[in-house]
């Protein structure tokens, strides 16, 4: 399975649904919270171009938010995502 982080910020209720879908699918991710860390919301628009919350981000490979996360789950291309 490859490597998967969730950028999120506090509080962020969206963050929180987008984590609890991971770990309903048993995905296992690195959560990295940057409610204080201004250099790192600046690279995460570098990586993502977005600075919305949360990001979830596959082997180096921006996919989105939580509507992005969801869709990717709803249509399978999340598992193959994860697979690949």
């Amino acid at each position: 399975m490859r490597d998967v982080t969730v950028y999120t910020a506090d509080p962020c209720r969206l963050c929180h649904l987008a984590k609890t879908l991971l770990e309903a699918r048993g995905v296992s991710y690195q959560e990295v919270n940057l409610t204080k860390d201004p250099d790192g919301r600046a690279e995460l628009v570098r990586k993502t171009g977005l600075m919305t919350f949360p990001q979830i981000v596959i082997d180096d490979e921006p996919l989105g938010g939580l509507t992005e996360l969801r869709a990717a789950d709803s249509d399978g291309r999340l598992q193959e995502l994860l697979a690949a």
